[in-house]
């Protein structure tokens, strides 16, 4: 029977840059009972076999004398890292149990192509000095074309011998085309990433007097971008215009990438204005830079667009792509955006990462979506995935906020028996947080100790959550031993602290509020001063609401609630029922409390969502007396009132400002009474409202 034998020169695919390291050529062998040219006969039975060729011409010659077997050198220049689409096919019907067709095979370039691939890998293995280098590259011979010097160079990965072996072939051939020489080992240094070598060798080729082109720049510009160099990237790319060059569509593309990670944002996003206007080739690698831009400028959106015009224009996204958009959703706390993406990445067919695992964490741990975040634990603990010490940290420090005290134990046990990390000062922190807001003084204590043998002094947030303990547990004298050991370890009390003393105050006999005012008094003199106008001392001058009003102008404004929520509640613990109502109506004033009151044609409504009880029994008083002045006037009240309260509960409590509310209005015998299809509002008739506000002779506001 007779086979095929096609041969098909080497060839070098056009695929721009570093997208490809390697030369292949490509063999055919097939089987074919039909041909335009060739036809199988049958053969007779004891015949000999024989060859039937029509229009075929064979060459005798030696390879190096043949034409069309292999790319130009020009060919290489275009497509230094990749392979040209041009080749010729010469084929012949032999019997391949015919000396002939041995023949055939020894005089056929591929024979001369796989030498070379094999002279390129000796090279990569051999010593890096002349001697050894020219022993191996004798085997070529001392006819040696560019092509086959280039063929070499560009099969090799060790940048060392590369450069000898540029040397040999310069000092061999004479050549002419000696750009084409660099560029195909400029190619090599950047499969070795050797970004210092690259610079070194276009040095030596200008000095040289070889003159550099697009291929040359493109080369150490992808270089650059392999080596996570994104300023020399930039400085390459620069340099183009000095040299007559002028970057392709491609390069600007890359470019897109490399000003993105170098810190030109205008840059990046002009170029990626210009690329969507002209239509480049953009890598997912350019878009996902893209996504990162977005996100640390904070502008979310930004990369939700860019995700979807990259799918618009029919690329489809990687992991990359997917983790770098989950960690911006994360940052913009969008965990709705987060689960979206998450789910449509697995129906993509992609699998989860340690890098998607920790975006996702992250993302739910910012979010406070406590069961989220510890699902994605438990199955990054299935898998065998270990955590680092940030990600115990997130976990811990979403316990701490949400209330989760036996998970957060739980966590922190696994991260002291798994051997890769160990507890720092914020795992510390906040396992003290967690249990000071519960408080369990000795659990507390204990922690801190822990702490203190690990190394680690406590900071400004242990001690705060200390006093916070000591302060639900009516230790005031350890509040006092405290306070005093934050000024002995140097620390300067912040707003937080001193917002946690005053709360502290809230909850404390009258009989001991002396000592804790003293400490207030030393660690903000200011909050000291109002604290004391509000408790009447006599010693004391200077208007109320003038010296409160100064200092919500000087805390910072994330605690400024807080102190408002504090100093009312201390009024009404003390039956400061004025005072209170001048604080309300301070924060009201300086919208630190917005939008309390509503009123439409069907309801009005009181929203006391985020206030302490005390402030929401302040509320409610100005509230019943605004309602009480509408009576007195003659107008009409619409035919629905309602309190609205929320329906959460304190993470560290059973109870919520809803079921202490419930209580006091019991206490008034007001008809406000919970709605069961609207958890957290209690509400009442025009007519009951009415009947009731007429049976009051006198406001009364009863202590929390």
């Amino acid at each position: 029977m007779a086979f095929q034998l096609c041969y098909s020169p080497p060839t070098f695919f056009t695929e721009h840059h570093f997208l490809s390291n390697s030369l292949t050529p490509q063999r055919k062998t097939t089987l074919s009972n039909s041909s335009p040219l060739f036809k199988l006969s049958p053969i007779p039975r004891h015949s000999k076999p024989f060859l039937q060729i029509t229009n075929v011409s064979l060459q005798e010659h030696a390879p190096q004398d043949t034409q069309n077997t292999i790319p130009s050198a020009d060919e290489i220049s275009k497509y230094p890292d990749s392979k040209s689409g041009s080749s010729s096919n010469s084929s012949v019907w032999v019997n391949p149990r015919s000396p002939r067709a041995s023949k055939l095979r020894k005089q056929s370039y591929e024979a001369r192509y796989a030498s070379l691939i094999r002279v390129s890998e000796s090279l990569d293995s051999s010593n890096p000095c002349e001697v050894d280098v020219a022993d191996v590259l004798k085997v070529i011979g001392n006819n040696i074309l560019e092509r086959d010097a280039i063929l070499v160079l560009n099969n090799m990965s060790n940048s060392q011998t590369a450069l000898l072996a540029l040397r040999y072939f310069q000092d061999m051939l004479k050549s002419s085309k000696q750009t084409i020489f660099y560029n195909v080992t400029l190619k090599v240094f950047r499969k070795c990433r050797d970004m210092e070598g690259a610079e070194k060798l276009f040095e030596e080729m200008i000095n040289r007097g070889v003159k550099p082109d697009n291929v040359t720049f493109s080369t150490i510009i992808s270089c650059a971008r392999l080596c996570s160099l994104p300023s020399k990237a930039v400085e390459w790319f620069e340099k183009m215009p000095s040299f007559d060059c002028n970057p392709d569509d491609v390069t600007y593309s890359t470019m897109i990438d490399a000003y993105g990670r170098a810190g030109n944002v205008d840059m990046a996003f002009s170029l990626y204005d210009r690329a969507r206007t002209e239509n480049w080739r953009i890598d997912p690698a350019t878009f996902s830079t893209m996504i990162k831009i977005h996100g640390v400028a904070g502008n979310y959106d930004g990369c939700l667009n860019v995700y979807e015009e990259m799918k618009a224009i029919g690329i489809k996204p990687n992991l990359v792509i997917y983790n770098c958009l989950l960690d911006a959703m994360g940052r913009a706390k969008r965990p709705w955006q987060i689960k979206t993406i998450y789910k449509e990445m697995i129906k993509n067919g992609f699998s989860p990462s340690w890098a998607t695992y920790a975006s996702l964490l992250r993302a739910y741990g910012r979010a406070r979506y406590g069961e989220d975040a510890l699902i994605v634990y438990k199955e990054m603990k299935e898998k065998g995935l270990q955590l680092n010490v940030i990600l115990y940290n997130t976990l811990l420090a979403m316990c701490a906020d949400v209330g989760y005290v036996n998970e957060a134990v739980e966590i922190f046990q696994d991260m002291k028996s798994s051997g890769t990390c160990s507890p720092d000062s914020w795992t510390f922190s906040s396992m003290i947080t967690i249990y000071s807001c519960g408080g369990k003084v000795s659990e507390a204590e204990e922690m801190l100790n822990d702490m203190v043998e690990a190394g680690f002094d406590p900071n400004i947030f242990v001690l705060t959550s200390l006093i916070q303990c000591y302060g639900k547990a009516k230790r005031v004298d350890d509040v006092v031993r405290t306070f005093n050991q934050l000024i002995e370890l140097g620390l300067t009390p912040d707003d937080r602290f001193c917002g946690c003393l005053l709360n502290v105050i809230t909850q404390t006999p009258k009989g001991e509020l002396g000592k804790l005012i003293d400490c207030v008094v030393r660690a903000n003199p200011k909050l000291g001063f109002v604290v004391e106008l509000l408790l009447g001392e006599q010693d004391k001058e200077g208007n109320f609401r003038t010296e409160a009003s100064e200092l919500f102008s000087v805390v910072s404004a994330d605690v400024r609630k807080a102190y408002c929520n504090c100093l009312i509640d201390l009024c009404v613990n003390l039956d400061l029922l004025d005072k209170a109502c001048e604080l309300l109506d301070l924060g009201l004033t300086l919208q630190i409390y917005k939008d309390l009151q509503s009123r439409s044609p069907t309801q009005w409504s009181l929203y006391l969502k985020g206030l302490s009880l005390g402030a929401a029994l302040t509320a409610l008083h100005v509230w019943i007396k605004d309602l009480t002045k509408v009576l007195e006037s003659g107008e009409e009240l619409p035919p629905l009132l309602g309190i609205n309260t929320g329906h959460g509960k304190h993470k560290y409590s059973d109870k919520g400002l809803a079921s202490v509310f419930e209580s006091h209005l019991k206490e008034l015998n007001a008809p406000f009474h919970e709605a069961p299809e609207k958890v957290g509002w209690f509400l009442t008739t025009k007519v009951a409202a009415k009947s009731w506000l007429e049976s009051r002779s006198s406001p009364e506001l009863v202590a929390a």
